[in-house]
């Protein structure tokens, strides 16, 4: 029985070659151009068709045969099912069928043009540029307007040009690891390479302090720019279109210019507009934010950086041996795999193992389905465990009963059943975009359909489609419970651990803050601006870490657990990435006060020292609250804060000052009060007179970076009250039968703390 089966199989693989070669010779189905290549196993009568949507191709590729499992779902049917043809045999089909794929993914790649990664991060890179070039000009007539609700409508599609900016860094981040694999040696062998990402970013920051300036200001028309201001600044936007030529050029080896000094010559302002605009320090901040746009200022760019890159040129330049031996070194390192890498792969293997193993009990036929299900669903960062799962079986389901329906529909004609995925491939590529599905529900949507459409010989659709759902749920369900061993946290538990972290990250870069002075130097103090940059920097990545959490955290069911609080959390993300954006600001203006100061020492050492009493006296009043707020968001519950109490005896009362408190802040005032004492030291500064036109010139540069100071400063402290009053409603939310006081609750913290 066993050799008449084999004799058949036999018999067929001629007939199947031939078939094969028919799939996917060029112009053999001229009416499919969404359908770029099919992958068949020619080794069995039961052979396996699949295949993946144009543009999505080598996404799929990089999920799927590259997983560093070893599995490959593409060719599972030539793996799992003919091994008794002979090992060698079975080798060559496997082989073939794998070779075939990649062909046809590259072919689907560059059909009808090339979708490379560097093709689609330089095309996103242009349309980044000139959506920054339409943001500058309209929030320049915001700004500029002359009644209230022309500014209004500017200000509008300025947040509308933002959110259609962040997509599109978005995307040309998503596409950077790609680009990497296309042209290593730019990373590899150019000292000067530097990241779009990173070129781009310097574009990014003015222009998103532009945005906070507007959102900033009280009131529309703004009283301080008078007819001369209003014309320079409309003035202004063709200039930053004639700069924008150079940044869509998109030159990966252009090494950054450094453009610390600021020449108030090159302002398109004069000293009578800057007498006029600090006195609104938004207006000021606008239009540092314009001068830093035009000028092309490495805002973002730290000083090692710049220097890293310009001794990387004189070593590429002078030393012929390059390719030392700690270079190789170096490139070797970052090509072994790491601890996370391994993990998982190991994730992936015990996955995949399970789910083939439990859907050959199930069903020894069919049991090798279970794992190209799960294959597919793998991703090196954290992902919505039961939300990707649901999608992946949502879309599986989907795909198998559109393909039994085109089945019985094409059953006389079997040939033109490739015509129905058409339509199938557009619907999906919706799917793929939708935030309920995501691209792993399309995927396993297209997946579905191609397989019960390609399949040959496997008896009647309807049963085969029922096979597969079955398997998949078999290899879905194995995905979860390893999911949920490996990542046992939930996402929600991490955001909250994340906010915390970013509080007590937040108040180390605030702690950083000073204008480094002659003394300082003398005592050999740390550089304050290159910590503070480092520490931002820092800030920045727990931040971007806490938009991810969030964002699972949303996704994710939430059982018999209290419901994630996603709204609070995303407005103080929003108020953590504002501030984010200040302190890179500060940094900058610290840097060009502490450079400005050393041609006239004499004259502006007192002013540095007024001002760091002002920046302690911010440090005094914030640090504290940061402090208070990190420990509160520590806190699991208030439940068991006042059962431990209890439990110790020990009875707290806030007001009798037997433990530490923290005064919270009260509210915008106080930033009201910083940006006053900086308006009037200002003030001070504009109604100094000077003898030179360069001590002119040096006046003006120190009131444009000191206003831009006390904005940030005033700004924080702002947003630190935000932060503040959006952790009081989580902590509503999260114990709404106790009574919520931040004092008290740090107060009764420290009583048990300090047993």
């Amino acid at each position: 029985m066993a050799s008449s089966a084999r004799l058949r199989s036999t018999n067929h693989l001629g007939m199947h070659h031939s078939r094969l070669h028919h799939l996917v010779r060029p112009g053999a189905h001229p009416a499919l151009p969404g359908v770029p290549g099919f992958l068949v196993s020619d080794h069995n009568p039961r052979s396996v068709v699949e295949g993946e949507p144009g543009r999505h191709t080598q996404r799929l590729l990089e999920r799927v045969m590259c997983q560093p499992s070893g599995y490959d779902p593409l060719h599972s049917g030539a793996a799992v099912i003919n091994g008794e043809a002979g090992v060698l045999i079975h080798l060559i089909h496997v082989a073939t069928s794998t070779a075939l794929g990649v062909f046809a993914s590259v072919l689907a790649m560059l059909i009808p043009y090339p979708r490379l990664a560097h093709r689609q991060v330089k095309n996103a890179s242009r349309l980044y540029v000139e959506n920054t070039c339409e943001r500058f000009n309209h929030s320049v007539d915001a700004i500029s307007a002359l009644d209230k609700s022309t500014a209004i409508s500017f200000f509008t599609q300025v947040k509308f040009l933002s959110k259609a900016g962040a997509k599109i860094l978005q995307s040309i981040r998503n596409n950077l690891d790609g680009m990497h694999w296309e042209r290593p040696r730019m990373r590899v062998l150019d000292p000067n390479y530097i990241d779009p990402e990173q070129k781009l970013h310097d574009m990014e920051i003015p222009v998103r302090g532009m945005d906070i300036a507007l959102s900033s200001c009280a009131s529309f028309p703004v009283g301080v720019i008078d007819e001369e201001l209003r014309g320079v600044l409309l003035d202004c936007r063709g200039k930053l279109g004639l700069k924008s030529d150079k940044k869509a050029s998109f030159n990966e080896s252009t090494p950054p210019e450094s453009k610390n000094k600021q020449d108030l010559n090159n302002f398109p302002w004069s000293l009578k507009n800057l007498s006029i605009a600090y006195k609104h320090l938004p207006t000021s901040f606008f239009l540092y934010c314009v001068q830093l746009l035009l000028h092309d200022s490495p805002i973002a760019m730290t000083t090692s950086i710049m220097n890293n890159v310009k001794k990387s040129q004189k070593a590429y330049a002078d030393d012929q041996e390059y390719w030392s031996h700690k270079k190789i070194k170096q490139v070797i390192s970052k090509m072994l795999p790491s601890s996370q890498n391994l993990g998982f792969a190991f994730k992936c293997s015990l996955s995949l193992g399970l789910a083939v193993l439990f859907g050959l009990i199930y069903d020894k036929e069919d049991g090798y389905w279970s794992g190209l299900t799960i294959a597919i669903s793998f991703d090196t960062a954290r992902q919505a465990t039961f939300s990707v799962a649901n999608a992946r079986g949502q879309g599986t389901a989907m795909g198998s009963i559109y393909g039994v329906i085109c089945s019985y529909v094409f059953q006389k004609c079997g040939g033109l059943r490739f015509l129905a995925l058409l339509p199938w491939v557009v619907f999906t590529s919706f799917l793929m975009h939708s935030r309920m599905y995501g691209q792993g529900g399309g995927i396993s949507a297209v997946i579905g359909a191609l397989l019960v459409l390609g399949r040959n010989h496997y008896g009647p659709p309807a049963q085969f489609a029922i096979a597969r759902i079955a398997e998949a749920t078999i290899g879905l369900t194995c995905f979860i419970v390893i999911e949920i061993l490996m990542n046992h946290t939930r996402g929600a538990s991490l955001a909250k651990s994340e906010l915390s972290q970013s509080l007590r990250a937040l108040q180390d870069c605030i702690d950083s803050i000073h204008i480094t002075t002659s003394s300082d130097k003398q005592t050999s103090s740390p550089n304050s601006c290159q910590e503070l940059r480092e520490k931002q920097k820092k800030l920045k990545t727990i931040v971007r870490q806490l938009e991810e959490f969030t964002a699972e955290a949303e996704m994710e069911p939430n059982f018999w657990f209290l419901p994630f609080h996603g709204a609070c959390y995303r407005r103080m993300l929003e108020s953590l990435s504002t501030m984010v954006d200040l302190l890179l600001f500060v940094a900058y203006s610290i840097e060009n006060v502490s450079r400005l100061s050393q041609k006239e020492r004499v004259i502006w050492v007192d002013q540095q020292d007024r001002v760091n009493e002002k920046i302690e006296l911010f440090k005094n009043k914030v640090s504290p609250t940061l402090k208070c707020l990190e420990d509160i968001t520590n806190l699991k519950s208030l439940r068991k804060l006042e059962k431990e109490l209890k439990n110790k005896n020990l009875p707290c009362d806030i007001e009798s000052g037997e433990y530490p408190t923290s005064k919270m802040l009260c509210g915008d005032e106080e930033a009201d009060s910083i940006a006053g004492s900086f308006l009037e030291h200002l003030e001070e500064m504009a109604d100094t007179i000077h003898h030179s036109s360069d001590e002119e010139t040096l006046r003006g540069q120190m009131i444009m970076n000191y206003s831009c100071l006390g904005f940030c400063i005033s700004g924080l402290v702002r947003e630190t009250i935000k932060i503040q009053n959006e952790v009081k409603e989580l902590v509503m939310w999260e114990n709404p039968t106790s009574h919520t006081n931040l004092s008290e609750i740090y107060c009764k913290i420290n009583a048990l703390r300090s047993e």
